[in-house]
């Protein structure tokens, strides 16, 4: 596996998430993708977002760096879209032409609209890290 980048965007106590199929299950997760060999993990965050939401971004820091039980690393990185932009469903440009995209829809989403499991990628990424993100985590009960 090679490593990978993601962006985690927040506006007004939302995140931005994309919905893909993979392996037949539909799970949110972060704009991101893989690492090219002329990139830093700070361009790929970018770049991927861009391609996945259309979304220009910027780089505000890091969240989390994640090591992989098959050696790969995973970097995320809090970002920021100015509020005149309107995400937009993108592209996987690595799937080849005529096969079905992966991404399936983009959505901002509240913590409570999500399953535990998406929630607890959240968390991998550093979503506590996050300013607010304790609080609205207390809500959300047993």
């Amino acid at each position: 596996m090679r490593d990978r980048s993601m962006a985690m965007v927040v506006r007004n106590g939302s995140i931005l998430m994309i919905q893909t199929l993979r392996h037949n299950r539909y799970i949110w997760e972060l704009p991101g993708g893989g690492i090219e060999p002329d990139e830093t993990p700070e361009e790929t965050a970018v770049r991927e977002l861009k391609e996945e939401s259309d979304l220009n971004g910027e780089i505000i820091r890091p969240l989390n760096t994640i090591h992989c039980k098959d050696g790969s690393t995973e970097y995320v990185f809090l970002t920021k879209v100015s509020e005149d932009q309107t995400p937009v469903v993108g592209s996987d440009p690595e799937i080849p032409d005529g096969k079905e995209q992966s991404i399936k829809k983009i959505a901002w989403k509240q913590l409570p609209e999500l399953c535990e499991r998406d929630r607890a990628f959240l968390w991998s990424c550093g979503l506590m890290e996050v300013e607010g993100f304790c609080d609205i985590v207390w809500t959300l009960g047993d």
